[in-house]
């Protein structure tokens, strides 16, 4: 079902005000000299991890290792995955190599 001009511009226009508000108001409440709340910073050191966390128990939630690969690639892929980012650093790269190495190891290895 194809969207008419109006409704796909009214789309954009309530996605952009969301994207811009949702950047806006952190500045709105919390203004600069004003201390941060002792629980917005204990969010943000530990909402991140706890995140991460989460998103790697839902990836390896379904994982077979009774059955054939064993989960090898999936142990493989988050090992460099997991030694990629303590050396580097890096977020996208991690994630990156990571989604590619499990990629080969499942289509063309296993």
């Amino acid at each position: 079902m194809p969207l008419s001009a109006g409704k796909s511009l009214l789309i954009i226009f309530v996605v952009a005000v969301t994207t811009f508000s949702t950047r806006v108001i952190p500045f709105l409440v919390f203004p600069k000299g004003k201390a941060i709340p002792k629980t917005v910073q204990y969010l943000g050191k530990v909402l991140t991890p706890a995140v991460i966390g989460m998103l790697v128990v839902y990836c390896l939630k379904d994982t077979q290792v009774i059955a054939a690969p064993h989960g090898i690639p999936e142990l493989i892929s988050v090992a460099v995955v997991a030694v990629l980012h303590v050396w580097k650093r890096n977020n996208l790269l991690s994630i990156g190599v990571g989604t590619v190495l499990y990629m080969i190891l499942i289509q063309v290895v296993f």
